[in-house]
């Protein structure tokens, strides 16, 4: 029998993760929520997907001559678990809500780790969120820094890491965020970014700056860390391209840029041309004694998918073996493995 998962908040996470669920040979989307008529709206009843809204708006939408399935709340009956991808400020009442209802509920990384007390990596802590009724799978960034942190980790142990974030002013379909011809510093410090990794990695030494810059492609990290042991740079560049969900591309042929990663996407011919993987520069990784340097960029609309689809199966007890997981959501949305 196939899990049963809602989507709460259909945009530009929740509806990539409603088509990585449908993938699934074990999971099936049996509904989404939006709170208001739009484009999305349309879209996801035109995908085939019952629409379920506030009881309060219903009347907008069929006045928008959109189909609606029920209210938020008749979905809660339906479901397994719920994949919360709304905007900040509503996850304390959904999580209310959830809990009366009695379903399981994943969030996103703009939500606190203090919203759950659990926050999910596959790769790095699949088996901390097993059975449990809420989790977090940690922001993209975060999960950018964990693809390649822990690893490393493991194998070299990490002793301290720097890393300085330029960020994405906005997602592609927003018009309406900045700067538009500036580069903004993040001036609190050190960045949540630093804090975040802990959640999942306490035990890590990390120090995060970051910068805003107009751009609605990526972001690119910048990161040095210092090891515990003196690996070449070969050995480092062979343990990153046998890691999951992790890609190396080279400058020298052409992949100088965010936008020549994203037109790789493109070229992928995947759904939205996404790219789920953190992407490394091979010719830009180095290790000088104990010392590694590298840059990746993180596709901020799409990484954290296959994240959300390990979540499910950790959550209702799917799939103890995380290596298993992760191989099974690779193969059916297409991340290619070395």
């Amino acid at each position: 029998m196939k899990t049963k998962v809602g989507v709460n908040g259909y945009g530009t996470i929740g509806k990539r993760v409603a088509t990585a669920v449908n993938q699934q040979d074990d999971m099936e989307i049996v509904g989404v929520t939006k709170t208001r008529p739009s484009y999305e709206a349309q879209d996801a009843v035109k995908k085939g997907y019952p629409l379920y809204v506030p009881e309060e708006n219903l009347e907008a939408f069929r006045a928008a001559g959109i189909k609606v399935a029920g209210t938020i709340k008749d979905l809660y009956g339906k479901v397994d678990i719920i994949v919360d991808c709304t905007p900040g400020g509503v996850a304390e009442r959904y999580k209310a809500e959830f809990a009366e209802a009695g379903i399981k509920a994943i969030w996103q990384g703009g939500e606190d780790h203090s919203l759950t007390g659990i926050s999910f990596n596959a790769g790095a802590n699949y088996k901390e969120s097993w059975g449990a009724q809420f989790s977090r799978v940690v922001s993209c960034n975060t999960t950018g820094l964990l693809r390649t942190f822990y690893p490393i980790d493991k194998k070299y142990g990490i002793k301290n890491s720097y890393v300085t974030l330029i960020r994405r002013s906005a997602d592609p379909n927003d018009s309406k965020s900045g700067p538009i011809n500036a580069i903004e510093p993040v001036v609190k410090l050190p960045t949540h970014h630093g804090p975040d990794v802990q959640s999942v990695m306490p035990w890590i030494n990390i120090h995060t700056m970051a910068v805003k810059v107009p751009t609605t492609l990526m972001h690119v990290h910048t990161v040095a860390m210092e090891l515990n042991s003196e690996p070449k740079t070969e050995e480092i560049i062979d343990l990153l391209r046998k890691t999951p969900r992790v890609k190396l591309v080279k400058s020298s042929l052409g992949i100088k840029s965010t936008a020549q990663i994203m037109e790789e996407a493109r070229e992928m011919a995947r759904s939205r041309s996404d790219m789920f993987e953190i992407v490394l520069w091979e010719d830009g990784i180095k290790a000088v004694g104990n010392t590694v340097y590298f840059y990746q960029a993180v596709h901020q609309e799409s990484d954290v998918i296959p994240e959300n689809i390990d979540c499910i199966r950790s959550m209702c007890k799917m799939e103890k073996d995380p290596a298993k997981s992760m191989a099974k959501t690779d193969a059916a949305m297409g991340i290619e493995r070395c």
